[in-house]
């Protein structure tokens, strides 16, 4: 079965900017399955547009950043 987005529910999205990038922290549920954490990251182009990476590692102002994200996202699981 294809993945279908209309069965892809967003529980939970909060963002942190950084100066060139930012890293999201989501919760999502697909098809009333299991609620899962995503960790994502986007980078910004010369032309100031958003454009996903791959997460990666993390600097530690970004995991410091985004731990109480993290924690918030879990109480949405």
């Amino acid at each position: 079965m294809p993945f279908d987005p209309n069965l892809d529910k967003k529980l939970f999205s909060e963002t942190k900017d950084f100066e060139m990038t930012r890293v999201t922290v989501a919760v999502h549920q697909y098809n009333e399955g299991e609620k899962k954490l995503q960790i994502s990251r986007e980078n910004r182009s010369q032309e100031g547009e958003w454009r996903f990476a791959k997460l990666g590692r993390l600097f530690k102002d970004e995991v410091e950043a985004i731990t109480p994200l993290m924690q918030k996202a879990l109480e949405s699981m």
